[in-house]
């Protein structure tokens, strides 16, 4: 009989002359603990590069929390936060939030945002309920009110004893350029029932910032603005809010709330956010629906506004024009995050 011909193996050339068998004659028990070396090695490096956090949400709308009070730069770019945002490939959140050290003796600490699309905004209502849930966890302390600096001024939220936290926003700011929006004031100063082209329809609107700009309306023009009013359950939030968010009359983009008024002390809001979409809350846009609603005499200065997460209760008060906005904070869970 003839004997089997002689394979050579092929052999490749590695740093400095040294060479090794492609073809191996590995098991696969061998094989497969070099694997498992391989990936203990990949995350031990990974572990060197790697932030702490802890999940919340206000209603639904949640974000990451990253306690960067030792530095005042932030821990990771917009980039990186985007990704962190993603519900896929990251931890899934509406944006990333850091406590940071204050800017002046006149704040406990400050806050920087990134949304989920990794844009920054001003400050987030729901946000800043989960931030001031996020310190006091952290320290330990009993329930008290913070000042907290954020790119729209300072902003002061109470721990209450019930696990509500409480928030004084701070005024409405009406000025259109200051908002801001193109539209013109329509009433002493302010936009109020403004008539706005969205993709060839009219529709009625308000615009006010709570330091960050907001876009409110009750509907279009001769239908439900002037009629039975939104009906939010048929409404198509993911085909009209995008078209409002970026409309040319909001140059800074806008946030947009959609609301239907059950009686004077009771809505309910859909909201596009800008840079996240639809969420199942928006702090500051409750807060604004409730002066747009008093501002167009359908709505009391104590309203309840009915988010898809759950109520906030909100008052403009008469007496000094603040507003104060009560809602929930809860943690979610923490981890490690590889950056």
């Amino acid at each position: 009989t003839s004997r089997p011909a002689l394979v050579r193996r092929p052999r490749t050339m590695l740093a400095r002359g040294a060479t090794v068998s492609l073809a191996s004659r590995s098991t696969p028990h061998a094989s497969h603990a070099r694997a498992t070396r391989v990936g203990r090695a990949r995350v031990v490096a990974e572990a060197s590069r790697t932030i702490d956090f802890i999940k919340y949400q206000g209603l639904g709308n949640d974000f990451i929390l990253i306690d960067n009070r030792d530095s005042a730069t932030v821990k990771m770019s917009s980039e990186a936060a985007a990704k962190m945002c993603d519900r896929n490939f990251g931890i899934g959140g509406d944006g990333v939030i850091f406590a940071m050290p204050p800017n002046d003796a006149s704040e406990d600490y400050s806050m920087r945002m990134f949304n989920s699309d990794g844009s920054e905004p001003e400050m987030c209502g729901n946000g800043i309920r989960c931030l001031a849930r996020f310190v006091s966890d952290l320290d330990a302390m009993p329930p008290k009110k913070y000042k907290v600096g954020t790119l729209a001024g300072l902003i002061q939220p109470e721990m209450r004893a019930d696990g509500q936290v409480a928030v004084d926003m701070g005024m409405p700011i009406f000025e259109p350029s200051e908002v801001p929006t193109t539209l013109a004031a329509t009433q002493d100063g302010k936009v109020v029932r403004a008539e706005m082209d969205v993709d060839g329809e009219k529709w009625l609107v308000n615009a006010v910032s709570m330091g960050n700009p907001h876009c409110i309306t009750f509907g279009r023009a001769g239908g439900e603005a002037d009629g039975p009013g939104l009906k939010l359950d048929e409404f198509p939030l993911s085909v009209v809010g995008p078209k409002f968010e970026s409309h040319p009359c909001f140059p800074a983009r806008t946030n947009t709330e959609f609301t239907q008024v059950v009686n004077r002390n009771y809505v309910k809001m859909h909201v596009w956010e800008r840079g996240a979409g639809a969420t199942l809350a928006c702090g500051t846009g409750a807060c604004a629906t409730v002066v747009a609603g008093v501002l167009e005499g359908r709505v009391d200065r104590r309203c309840t506004v009915e988010l898809p997460g759950g109520p906030l209760e909100i008052e403009w008060r008469e007496s000094d024009g603040r507003i104060i906005m009560t809602g929930p904070a809860e943690p979610v869970f923490a981890g490690k995050y590889f950056l």
